[in-house]
């Protein structure tokens, strides 16, 4: 098997793991902030928590020992905008809010037969496709030009390194320093010891992080025909789901198509089997229309960030790239935006 045929059996294979513990566990940054900060209820947020330390440990031990270069990812170029990010993160943040749920959230719903979330995710992927390439790209690309700054340090280690320590220390003092932070958030959480199916989440997702990073970047290795080095991440391989859904013919799947479809995959086929498949629908045309525009702001502040609450949430950080601190801390403030405050998204009337 060539390597970029691997590469795409293992990214449907990455997708149907997550769509399955997706749909199990409710992973879900907005879901878990939610329940965090309006609901009390603090098991989700330690289960993303435990996701992120997980992926860091172990995409760090794949970069540490020369097996990926994550050098080679979008997250780590030397060039990028600290207002693009950040104003995208605010806008995918606040709309994941207004959708109930992120990109990826929305393909393990709609593996459970949530009609709302087909909505979600073709607006997502139609605003992103125009913020790639269509008629918002040239906005988005004016603003980045105009505010990009080039550094030599792109990543916690590379700024550590800077008072003399080696690589190898400085890789690891930055990565030990967070991941015992998420850690002991994660497990001083009474509720969160006794759920054994949130701690084992936390880690399968974390697993499939460094997996996808193991699948582009070694599998994937081929100087005749190379890949992108990447892993999970949704509204870019969303965007381009839809295309190669409408246009196949000329156009090569690759590993986030792939990623995609196991995840909606996965949670069909975990849904049917343990009876969780439901048809849902909208409720009103106002719960439409708030769904729509949340969709629509994430897919434009998705690209302009660079990612989504996993793209940059997990597998962003578990680079340590600066970049990904400013998006996902514009995430976070944007979802926390819509869930308290006086830009809280406000509950649906019931008629």
């Amino acid at each position: 098997m060539e390597s970029a045929q691997l590469v795409i059996l293992a990214g449907l294979v990455i997708g149907l793991v997550y769509g399955s513990v997706g749909l199990l566990s409710g992973f879900c940054l907005m879901s878990s902030m939610r329940g965090w900060l309006a609901e009390g209820d603090g098991r989700l947020v330690r289960t993303y928590a435990l996701a992120i330390a997980v992926a860091i440990v172990a995409s760090q031990l794949l970069a540490g020992s020369g097996m990926v270069d994550l050098g080679k990812s979008i997250y780590l170029q030397p060039t990028f905008s600290v207002p693009v990010l950040f104003l995208g993160g605010l806008l995918f943040g606040y709309g994941m809010v207004l959708s109930n749920g992120c990109g990826s959230r929305a393909l393990v719903l709609l593996g459970r037969g949530n009609l709302r979330s087909f909505v979600v995710v073709i607006v997502l992927a139609i605003a992103a496709q125009m913020t790639l390439k269509g008629l918002i790209a040239p906005a988005r690309i004016a603003l980045v030009q105009a505010s990009q700054i080039t550094v030599t340090m792109n990543s916690l280690p590379s700024v550590l390194a800077t008072v003399g320590v080696t690589e190898l220390v400085a890789r690891a003092l930055a990565a030990a320093v967070i991941v015992v932070a998420l850690i002991l958030f994660a497990f001083a959480h009474p509720p969160f010891r006794r759920s054994p199916g949130q701690v084992a989440a936390g880690v399968i997702v974390g697993l499939l992080v460094a997996g996808g990073w193991y699948v582009t970047g070694y599998l994937g290795a081929d100087e005749f025909n190379p890949v992108p080095v990447t892993s999970l991440t949704f509204v870019a391989p969303i965007a381009d789901s839809l295309q190669y859904a409408m246009l196949s013919t000329g156009l090569t799947p690759n590993f986030g198509i792939a990623t995609v479809g196991g995840v909606f995959a996965g949670s069909l086929l975990t849904s049917l089997a343990t009876g969780r498949f439901k048809l849902e629908g909208y409720s009103s045309p106002r719960h439409m229309l708030r769904s729509g525009t949340g969709a629509a702001l994430m897919g434009i502040g998705g690209v302009m960030a660079f990612g989504c609450s996993i793209g940059q949430g997990l597998t962003g950080i578990s680079t340590l790239a600066v970049g990904s601190f400013i998006a996902v801390a514009g995430i976070v403030l944007g979802t926390a935006a819509g869930l308290r405050g006086a830009m809280r998204v406000q509950p649906l009337a019931v008629a």
